[in-house]
């Protein structure tokens, strides 16, 4: 049985109540209907078990080889070889929500990024961004004849 309505929290260690003290909505980060995935395969297994979310708030790093002191020095652009790690990051799991979306023809949930890492986080917008955009263009060439 499908759940009827949640949240989805993507983060390998952190509980959504941690967001609160340095996400601009603290108030969102202390609702109770979270879910909680800690990496990819928990991500892909509970959406298709249980549909979209509502509102999905994204870490980019899962697993400790994605981890860097440059990231946290808030340096933008940082020596990380992403096609070296095995595990998957919150990256590969925004591209595998839009590819499900795409496969059928629903638009993304609510998103939020969480994520302490700058270049990852804008990663992660930024592909998540160009994929509602895109679904909005679509949407007006539909009934505008484009």
């Amino acid at each position: 049985k499908k759940m009827k309505t949640y949240n989805l929290f993507l983060d390998d260690y952190r509980l959504p109540v941690d967001c609160s003290r340095y996400m601009p909505n603290p108030g969102l980060y202390n609702l109770n209907q979270w879910v909680i995935a800690r990496n990819y395969d928990e991500v892909v297994s509970f959406i298709e078990k249980n549909g979209l979310p509502d509102m999905i708030s994204f870490d980019h790093d899962l697993a400790d080889e994605h981890y860097s002191n440059d990231m946290y020095a808030g340096n933008e652009v940082y020596d990380k070889n992403y096609e070296k790690f095995t595990e998957k990051t919150g990256y590969d799991c925004a591209k595998w929500l839009v590819d499900y979306c795409m496969d059928k023809d629903q638009d993304l949930p609510e998103y939020i990024v969480h994520s302490m890492n700058p270049a990852g986080g804008k990663n992660i917008w930024q592909y998540l961004e160009n994929y509602r955009k895109f679904r909005e263009e679509e949407e007006y060439k539909k009934y505008h004849g484009g």
